[in-house]
């Protein structure tokens, strides 16, 4: 034979399948050539397993710089996957002649069997199929290539007109002179030396079976490169010895290739993939039983799915679209209605409203906002539920065997909800356990409850744990990152880390993270990383809580081995002096920062107390100025211009550190009361309960034991009129919700003590309001009626209600 046959083929499309396992068959090709990673040719034997599709191979590559996967899926009507059976079948060596997933020239390609091969050939692409479709009537590209080639999928005797429709549409789709982008060109220099080699062989025929994009090249290509065994690059080493190998050890980049479970729901280009065929169900269905049993199967899909959704669908509709679907064939001139005369047809009988979006099938990627319902639910029948199983015996990475041995060792369930004692050991070690698998992102393990921080003070956790079906898959990838759970978690929190780009909070939540999962010895480089986001925030909303988190981590990270860190140390003070810079000019505080900004005071806050708590010549204390913060609230507290809510927390900061730091005067805590009250009574009903909320997040403690504060406080309360209690109303609340339920009672009991009401309960002021409306709306309606009640008098009616509230 003086040249390969080279098939050029859409990927997951049943026709060229059909082609692709038609050719192989009658050519019986001593070699069947692949597009696919061709550092999996020693492990092939693995895709011939059992394995129920749909499966995928996933490469990946990982250094301490960079994470990088890609996956190659394969379903029943796939070109390549028949490639690989028939050619099994009849006894032809085969091969994969692509690039690894790791090589550069695939750069961040995450499926390898894409359509779009660069921007400027997508571009050509684009101008080529819309000429074609505004020539044909047809609109959108997945309805063009099905009324193309789909269509033909019966037709034994048209395989012939098929492979040349193909050439014709794939070297119109690139023509002879587009190099293609120099990833590609890499690419096809690969693919081209394997065909050279084969043909060298001189063993018989060479069948190559590539994405349509590259066919054309190819073709010419083969001829001029060397016929030597191609040998399989392996990534660029990153360490000093040059060291590479694929165990995942620690002086070298881990990389390799395992086969995962895939399903349809990431095969669909309507879910974002932007490779091959959408709607794989339907193309299975087509494959399997033609286009009569694909469309008898997706009529009685989507029709099963509306009743079982309570949507109209009677017999009436169903034959309504039936009709429409064949009356739409006839008119496009198709032997038989395709996906998308079907799509329209249901459509055109189903939806009975205008549309808000496009017809999804017009268009690739996720669906829009405002799509039908209807159609919504037909988009997802076609594209099915089907989730691959691989194989017993399948060739797994380290990882997954480790994780199996942890959960077995700690008992932890593969179903149910695990409620967690932190202060146990034996259940500390299941939940780190629990953590480090989600940072991996498993599937199937969710924490319900539990506190924020790692080393709070809160003992309660609670998890839901479910085995789905893609956890297998998504541990199989996980492997990429290390060989055993710590390993990999590690690896994975510390590329996270650094994709946070220098800002504080992802660093800070980081760490937090790193606690929780009891992940020791984290890189050097992330608390320098750390340091330098602090000199970058501009931020105190940003900077200060998470610097509340460091300080912790700082003083009691020995889960973390960060407890004393002198690098921390450095990172903390620092943080804590840029902090007090930010914290100085007075700005408004947009209502979605009001938390960020008390709980970044209240670190300060923290950092302040532990140091004034320090004895004399503490090695561990932070070299700070506490003086400094407190003329800093001082300062805050008197200013006009301040916002409401950062006086009152620089009131309170001040109200909690009287008496503590050295230049405190006698009787400086009732002076700061008193000048909280002053501040009170200065603001505008609306602005009340902001500074009062500042006030009780920083100072609740010692307010709680001032008798002064709850007497000061009722007093400024009755003297609001109505309209001004109603304005003041929800910020006061909101405000009290910084007192624990304890607390909030004590304040209660002083109240009634203030009305000579103590033989009242509590729960007259802290229990729920007897009625439908919420607070707000019984001020309102209460003053509401004291108006109707004013105007009433000014007619001499008394109705007995009082004017205000």
């Amino acid at each position: 034979m003086s040249a390969p046959e080279i098939i050029g083929v859409r990927h997951h499309s049943p026709a060229c399948a059909r082609l692709v396992a038609q050719r192989i068959r009658a050519l019986r090709p001593a070699f069947v050539l692949i597009e696919g990673p061709a550092d999996f040719n020693a492990r092939l034997d693995e895709l011939a397993l059992p394995h129920q599709l749909p499966v995928a191979i996933y490469s990946y590559l990982s250094t301490g710089e960079v994470h990088h996967g890609s996956w190659s899926p394969f379903a029943e009507h796939s070109p390549e996957w028949q490639a690989l059976v028939v050619g099994r079948e009849t006894g032809a060596q085969l091969r994969f002649i692509d690039l690894p997933a790791w090589h550069k020239a695939l750069g961040q390609l995450e499926n390898r069997y894409a359509d779009v091969a660069d921007a400027e050939h997508e571009r050509q692409a684009e101008a080529y199929e819309q000429a074609l479709e505004q020539q044909l009537s047809v609109q959108g590209r997945d309805a063009l290539w099905d009324h193309l080639f789909e269509d033909t999928l019966e037709n034994d005797d048209e395989d012939e007109e098929l492979a040349q429709r193909l050439s014709t549409y794939f070297a119109h789709l690139r023509p002879a002179h587009t190099p293609g982008s120099l990833g590609n060109q890499q690419r096809e220099q690969m693919m081209a030396r394997w065909i050279a080699w084969a043909m060298a062989q001189s063993a018989g025929a060479v069948l190559v079976v590539c994405g349509g994009y590259h066919a054309p090249a190819l073709g010419r290509l083969w001829t001029e490169v060397s016929a030597e065994l191609p040998e399989t690059p392996l990534p660029d080493s990153t360490t000093e010895s040059g060291a590479i190998s694929a165990d995942g050890s620690s002086d070298a980049p881990r990389f390799g290739s395992f086969l995962v479970p895939y399903t349809f729901k990431r095969l669909d280009a309507f879910a974002g993939y932007a490779a091959g065929m959408p709607s794989p169900t339907w193309y299975q269905w087509l494959w399997e039983h033609g286009s009569e049993g694909a469309a008898r199967r997706a009529l009685q899909a989507v029709l099963g799915r509306m009743r079982d959704k309570k949507l109209p669908a009677s017999t009436a509709d169903l034959m309504a679209v039936h009709g429409k679907a064949l009356g739409l064939a006839r008119l496009r001139g198709h032997a038989q209605p395709l996906r998308c005369d079907w799509l329209d047809a249901l459509a055109g009988a189903l939806v009975k409203n205008a549309l808000d979006a496009p017809l999804p099938w017009s268009y690739r990627g996720p669906l829009r906002p405002g799509t039908d319902p209807v159609l919504v639910l037909a988009m997802d029948v076609l594209a099915g539920d089907a989730t691959g199983r691989l194989a017993p015996g399948t060739p797994q990475p380290p990882l997954v065997t480790a994780v199996a041995a942890e959960l077995e060792a700690l008992g932890i369930p593969q179903r149910g909800t695990l409620q967690l004692d932190l202060l146990s050991e034996a259940d500390r070690a299941k939940s780190r356990l629990l953590h480090r698998l989600q940072i991996l992102e498993l599937p199937g393990i969710r924490r319900s409850q539990g506190p924020e921080l790692a080393l709070s003070a809160e003992r309660g956790e609670q998890w839901e744990l479910r085995p789905v079906l893609e956890q297998q898959a998504a541990l199989i990838e996980a492997g990429a990152w290390g060989a055993t759970l710590q390993d990999a978690a590690r690896a994975k929190l510390e590329d996270q880390l650094r994709r946070a780009q220098g800002r504080i909070e992802p660093l800070a939540q980081g760490l937090n993270r790193a606690a929780w999962a009891g992940l020791a010895a984290l890189s050097d480089r992330l608390l320098h990383e750390l340091q330098i986001a602090v000199a970058n925030e501009g931020r105190f909303e940003a900077l200060a809580p998470a610097l509340g988190l460091l300080h912790v981590l700082l003083h009691h990270g020995q889960v973390l081995g960060m407890a004393g860190a002198p690098v921390l140390r450095v990172v903390v003070q620092a943080g804590f002096d840029r902090a007090l810079w930010l914290l100085e000019p007075a700005a408004v505080i947009p209502p979605a920062e009001m938390e960020a900004h008390l709980q970044g005071n209240k670190a300060l806050l923290q950092i302040v107390s532990d140091k004034l708590a320090a004895q004399p010549g503490d090695g561990q204390a932070l070299d700070i100025e506490p003086l400094r913060a407190l003329g800093l609230w001082q300062r805050k507290a008197a200013d006009p211009a301040a916002a409401p809510l950062s006086r009152g927390a620089a009131l309170g900061a001040a109200f909690s550190l009287s008496g503590r730091v050295s230049d405190s005067q006698p009787g400086a805590q009732s002076a700061d009361l008193e000048q909280a009250m002053a501040l009170l009574q200065q603001l505008p009903p609306a602005t009340l309960g902001d500074a009062l909320a500042g006030l009780l997040a920083l100072a609740r403690e010692a307010l709680a034991s001032e008798p002064g504060f709850a007497a000061g406080l009722d007093g400024l309360v009755r003297a609001l009129d109505g309209a001004d209690f109603a304005l003041a109303l929800p910020a006061l609340r909101a405000a009290f919700a910084w007192l624990p339920p304890r607390e909030r009672a004590a304040l209660a009991e002083q109240v009634l003590q203030l009305h000579q009401a103590t033989h009242l309960s509590q729960r007259v002021l802290t229990g729920p309001l007897q009625t439908t409306l919420s607070p707000e709306e019984t001020v309102q309606a209460t003053a509401w009626e004291a108006q109707a009640a004013q105007r009433l008098a000014m007619w001499g009616i008394d109705t007995g209600i009082e004017h205000g509230l």
